[in-house]
């Protein structure tokens, strides 16, 4: 059989090869696309009341279709408020896990490379940081510098870079080991073309691998300082925030917090 004859064969099984993530994938793909098209998608306007449409229920329990999710307790669309404020928890996750991921990897390579003292200091500091539980960290920082989305980003990112630091730094211990990258040594290669050419590229695996839990992290930590209070502020739409505010609903308004915590369980399944 031919090689071209046998591709289609081989490459059946790899697209069978994990339909949860597929599904996965596309689920999240769909979220994303949504809440980028919050304008779109919605025309309501998310901040603004209508009290004489409070609490109306989705379209299909007795709800009209101007409401498909129903209204919250201030007659704000449902629908709207997710979609942005998916836009914002979204957007918040995904910052902090770059700038985690970016100084995590400095901090990994600065370890693994610049010797015993200052790869022991370093790695002292990471074992202080995983000593505090993280939720707890988090609201000591926000109660000190306050609830902006610039503050949470910041919070969300401390919280996150000990992960990428101490892989980053194992493997270019690993690495450094490696006939290759000896060799290269031997052939007069510097430190920092070492790094970047041979050391970092091998090192992307297993980031993709942490960054891709750490956003169902950051999604989960900041909904729940929204949740407490120490996150998103009203009126500002969040899931968290959405989530707090539909929770003295639950008797006569399930779908306040229900909705909220659907979008937030999709996500980070």
């Amino acid at each position: 059989m031919s090689a071209a004859a046998a591709w289609p064969e081989r490459r059946a099984p790899l697209l069978r090869l994990s339909p949860p993530a597929l599904v996965g994938g596309a689920l999240l793909a769909l979220v994303v696309l949504a809440s980028v098209l919050a304008p779109l998608l919605s025309a309501s306007d998310p901040l603004k009341p209508s009290f004489s449409r409070r609490l109306a229920p989705p379209w299909g329990l007795g709800g009209t279709a101007a409401h498909v999710l129903g209204t919250d307790n201030l007659g704000r669309d449902i629908l709207a408020r997710l979609l942005h404020g998916g836009r914002l928890s979204l957007a918040l996750a995904a910052t902090s896990v770059l700038l985690a991921a970016g100084a995590g990897i400095l901090v990994g390579v600065v370890a693994g490379s610049a010797g015993e003292r200052l790869d022991a200091l370093l790695m002292r500091v990471a074992d202080v940081q995983l000593a505090f539980p993280v939720i707890m960290l988090a609201i000591a920082i926000v109660a000190v510098v306050g609830t902006s989305p610039a503050a949470l980003v910041g919070v969300l990112a401390l919280s996150g870079w000990v992960l990428y630091a101490r892989t980053v730094r194992a493997s270019v211990l690993t690495i450094r080991r490696l006939e290759y990258v000896e060799a290269a040594y031997t052939l007069g290669a510097t430190d920092l073309r070492i790094i970047a050419r041979h050391i970092l590229p091998n090192t992307i695996a297993p980031i993709l691998v942490i960054g891709s839990s750490q956003f169902a992290t950051m999604v989960l930590l900041e909904s729940g300082l929204s949740f407490l209070g120490m996150g998103i502020q009203a009126p500002r739409p969040s899931w968290g925030l959405m989530l707090a505010e539909g929770r003295d609903y639950l008797s006569n308004a399930w779908w306040l917090a229900t909705i909220a915590a659907l979008a937030i369980s999709l996500v980070v399944l």
